[in-house]
C-alpha cells in the first residue's frame, strides 16, 4: 500500500512511519510533507498510486483543510492531531478516521483496518462515505465515557480509587503502578497503552514509555540543552522523569489546552 504523511514535526512523521512499518512492512511512504504549500504542490502533480493519506491538521503554515480547497484530492484520509475540536469538519472531507496524538498503535491498526473494509466502497463510488456513515464507524475510536475509578486489590481488601485522586502511573520492572495524590503506590492490572485509551486525554498524557501523568501532578518543568524536558512530579517519583523526544511537541500542545 502506498501512503503519504503530511506532518510538520519530523520526529512525529518518523514515528508514524515506524508504526506503519510495524503494522505492515510492505507499506511504502511516498512522501512526508510538512506544510500545506508543499502538499498542494505535490498533489497537484500526478500521483495516481496514492491509496491513503495521513494528515496532521495543524501544519507549519496553515490548517490541513486548506489542502482540499486548493487541490482535487479524493484519496481517503486518516487525520492525526493533538486536538479534537475539528472532528466534524474532518468528516466533511475524505476522512476515514481521526486519531489523537500521541498516536496509539492499536488505534492506528483499527483505522487502517477500517480503511480496508471501506476500500471497496471507495473504489465503486470514487468518494468517501457520507458523514452519518463515518460517525457510526468512528464510535469505537472516539470514546467519550472515560474511566472514572479503579478497583484495586490491597491484601484481602478491594479499594475504589477515583480517577480524580490519581497523580500519575508509572512502569517499573514490567509492573504498572498507580500513584495517588496522597502518595500511595498501588499496582494495577493495566498496561500503560491500555490506560492511555481508558483515561481522558485532556487530563492525562503519556510522556514516555514509563510515565502517564496528570496535569496537576506536574510541579516544575526543567529545560535542558536541545530542548529536553525534565519534570518534577508531586508526589515525588522514585525515578527521574523525562518527556520523550518524539512526544515533546504533543506534550507542549497538551499543556497549552
Amino acid at each position: 500500500m502506498n501512503v503519504v504523511i503530511i506532518e510538520d514535526e519530523s520526529l512525529t512523521a518518523k514515528r508514524l512511519e515506524s508504526l506503519l512499518q510495524k503494522y505492515d512492512p510492505t507499506i511504502h511512504v511516498l512522501a512526508k510533507l510538512p506544510s500545506v504549500a508543499e502538499a498542494v504542490d505535490w498533489f497537484n502533480e500526478s500521483h495516481p498510486s496514492v491509496e491513503l493519506v495521513f494528515m496532521d491538521i495543524h501544519l507549519e503554515d496553515d490548517l490541513g483543510f486548506r489542502i482540499f480547497e486548493q487541490t482535487s484530492l479524493t484519496t481517503p484520509v486518516i487525520f492525526t492531531t493533538a486536538y479534537d475540536e475539528y472532528m466534524i469538519q474532518a468528516f466533511k472531507v475524505n476522512s476515514i478516521d481521526y486519531l489523537l496524538k500521541p498516536i496509539n498503535y492499536d488505534e492506528l491498526v483499527a483505522a487502517i483496518e477500517k480503511f480496508k473494509a471501506l476500500k471497496k466502497q471507495f473504489g465503486q463510488t470514487g468518494s468517501a462515505p457520507d458523514i452519518e456513515t463515518l460517525l457510526n464507524l468512528i464510535g469505537k475510536s472516539r470514546q467519550t465515557d472515560y474511566k472514572d475509578r479503579f478497583m484495586i486489590t490491597v491484601g484481602t481488601k478491594i479499594r475504589s480509587i477515583e480517577t480524580s485522586e490519581i497523580a500519575y502511573f508509572f512502569l517499573e520492572e514490567k509492573v504498572v503502578f498507580l500513584v495517588t495524590k496522597d502518595g500511595l503506590n498501588l499496582p494495577v492490572d493495566y498496561s500503560l497503552d491500555k490506560l492511555t485509551q481508558l483515561l481522558n486525554p485532556r487530563q492525562f498524557f503519556r510522556i514516555s514509555r514509563q510515565f502517564l501523568v496528570s496535569l496537576p501532578a506536574i510541579q516544575t518543568i526543567h529545560t535542558f540543552s536541545a530542548g529536553k524536558l525534565k519534570l518534577d512530579l508531586q508526589p515525588k517519583s522514585r525515578q527521574e522523569v523525562f518527556v520523550s523526544g518524539d512526544r515533546m511537541t504533543e506534550f507542549k500542545e497538551w499543556l497549552g489546552k
